[in-house]
């Protein structure tokens, strides 16, 4: 079963309250108030349905940030031993420096291993553990104010060793972040991955896939141009982005609501405001876009200003492709911007 194959989130969640054995393997739940997915069938007492989130496989779960539930061991389910074991490794000790070295002592072969995980996740394995680490570090960092405890709770080795992974993910350093900050910056969970939101307390500068190559960057000009003037926290605009993420992953809608402040330039915010009046469900190409803004020479400029949108999905320049109708170059990698389509898709009733 794909996973935009899934019945509505309501139908699921009556299976799930009469633990249908039927969706075995074909559904799990993902519960985010205590970060742990489950079979249908577990055991435990069921969550409420306002805290769940329903995913195909185990390994979208495990991509979004949960944990593999204990009781009901759903990783039993993925088929591939190699990629379960070492997931269940990383589940149990999320703060271990993971090395090839590692793997060899394990007895693993590190390229056979990288195959594995980017067939199932697109990225590997110790990309994997090494997110699952930055993770547990921001977490620390943002509820206790400690570059210290941070850097414990991450398993780096030194101070030293977390600021500058951190700095690689921000594109500064921990101590640099200012406590109160006007803008501050948190993680949210997905189902197509982590991501980094930056607000103030009226509105959304940023939001990116953690894994994006130019979110380094992007933070540096947003630090630049606050004069410094950032710090992490969850102002009221990333909090209701969260939750309007994880109803859009669900399939219940493709509006966001969340004041925006994208910056860029008067012909950018152009090109941004055409995106968002773009169908959900429908696509544009470069030069059509360019066309409606009645600009039909600039096609090319149209495409740097996609490439420049600093909020991912809520200003959906993944519903740009190219002449042809393929999907052309995405931050966040083709393969998100292909499930980004089809959910839209799906909620359009277009799939």
């Amino acid at each position: 079963m794909k996973m935009f194959d899934l019945p509505d989130s309501d139908t699921l969640y009556a299976a799930l309250c009469a633990k249908d054995p039927g969706f075995d393997g074909r559904a799990y739940v993902a519960v985010r108030t205590t970060g742990i997915f489950c079979r249908f069938t577990c055991p435990a007492r069921k969550p409420l349905r306002k805290n769940c989130t329903f995913y195909p496989t185990a390994g979208a779960c495990l991509d979004a940030g949960f944990r593999a539930c204990k009781r009901c061991h759903p990783l039993n389910q993925t088929g591939d031993p190699l990629v379960e074991g070492l997931l269940n490794r990383l589940d149990a000790d999320p703060a271990r420096r993971w090395r090839e070295t590692d793997l060899i002592a394990m007895g693993h072969d590190p390229s056979t291993v990288r195959r594995a995980f980017k067939r199932h996740f697109g990225l590997s394995f110790l990309d994997m553990a090494r997110q699952r680490r930055l993770k547990e570090g921001f977490s620390a960092l943002s509820e206790t104010g400690s570059v210290t405890e941070a850097q414990l709770d991450a398993g780096f080795e030194s101070p030293s060793a977390f600021r500058a992974a951190f700095a690689r993910l921000l594109g500064v350093a921990p101590g640099s972040l200012r406590a109160n900050a006007r803008l501050q910056a948190d993680w949210i969970d997905t189902a197509l991955g982590p991501m980094v939101a930056v607000s103030d307390a009226r509105a959304l500068y940023l939001l990116e896939f953690a894994d994006r190559k130019a979110l380094p960057a992007e933070l540096k000009r947003l630090m630049r141009d606050a004069k410094g003037d950032l710090g992490l926290g969850r102002p009221a605009p990333t909090d209701q982005v969260a939750r309007d993420l994880a109803r859009f992953m669900d399939g219940e809608t493709a509006q966001f609501t969340v004041p925006l402040a994208p910056g860029g330039t008067p012909f950018q915010r152009q090109v941004w405001d055409a995106l968002q009046r773009i169908p959900p469900g429908e696509t544009r190409s470069y030069s059509s876009l360019a066309a409606e803004l009645g600009r039909p020479e600039a096609t090319r400029a149209v495409a740097r200003a996609n490439g420049a949108n600093r909020i991912a999905i809520v200003i959906p320049c993944h519903r740009v492709l190219g002449a042809d109708g393929s999907l052309t170059g995405y931050g966040g990698g083709l393969w998100r911007k292909r499930r980004l389509i089809e959910i839209e898709r799906r909620q359009a009733g277009l799939a």
